[in-house]
């Protein structure tokens, strides 16, 4: 991840709000590396997710492209886990379509408000 002032590495449960600031940098299977910015992390189906948007060498992204990992923190470390379930793909998915929602919900009242 990304220094960040006060960062323990673990976004769960973590005070700041730093979605959007926040990046990691991922070693693919081929070992390549791609830096990509963290959208959210959200639990569902009661286990721990990650939301992460790949960046281009700009760091930007245009194809809207999400990638969700199974997180948990060792020791402070964060790891993330590939998921192999596709039920549990589908759960992780429904939540993260859930936090979309509620972005999209909380948008709509924030511009109704003003």
């Amino acid at each position: 991840m990304s220094e960040l002032e006060n960062c323990n590495g673990s976004c769960l449960g973590c005070e700041e709000d730093c979605a959007g600031a926040a990046t990691i940098t991922l070693t693919l299977d081929d070992d390549s590396e791609v830096e990509c910015q963290v959208v959210t992390m959200y639990e569902a189906a009661g286990k721990h997710y990650i939301a992460l948007l790949p960046l281009d060498e700009n760091g930007r992204n245009f194809d809207g492209e999400v990638y969700i990992y199974r997180y948990h923190s060792e020791n402070g470390i964060p790891v993330l886990e590939n998921i192999e379930d596709d039920d549990e793909y589908e759960a992780a998915s429904d939540g993260f379509d859930e936090w979309l929602d509620s972005q999209e919900y909380d948008e709509l009242v924030s511009d109704a408000e003003e």
